[in-house]
């Protein structure tokens, strides 16, 4: 089984910046897509972020596009979120997500395994 664990959210203020983690117990390379999911209370689960680690291919939500970043660490089997510029509107639980399978980005009912997620906080 791959476990996710997620780390680096909390308080900050909007037009600040995080860094968040999710670190895995397998290799990175028997993994097909990592991607970060995002849920606000009262709205849908949104993808925000993807990563395929076999060729590094990225893809984003438009919503963020030009102020996350994602990128991973095969030595620390770690995929890091980078979020600058932050809103009020990208306040919510983060979750990072792994498929083994074909899955397409940011298509969580795709996703065969994920973390318990970290709160973001964006104050105004």
């Amino acid at each position: 089984q791959v476990q996710l664990v997620e780390s680096g959210g909390g308080l900050v203020q909007a037009g600040g910046s995080l860094r968040l983690s999710c670190t895995t117990s397998w290799s990175m390379f028997s993994i097909n897509l990592m991607t970060w999911f995002r849920q606000a209370p009262g709205r849908q689960r949104e993808g925000v972020a993807c990563i395929r680690p076999s060729d590094d291919s990225t893809y984003y939500a438009e919503s963020v596009e030009g102020r996350f970043t994602i990128s991973r660490d095969d030595s620390r089997s770690t995929v890091y979120l980078d979020m600058v510029n932050l809103e009020p509107d990208d306040a919510a639980f983060y979750y990072c997500a792994a498929d083994m399978g074909i899955a397409w980005c940011l298509a969580d009912g795709m996703m065969d395994y994920w973390g318990k997620g970290t709160l973001v906080t964006v104050s105004s």
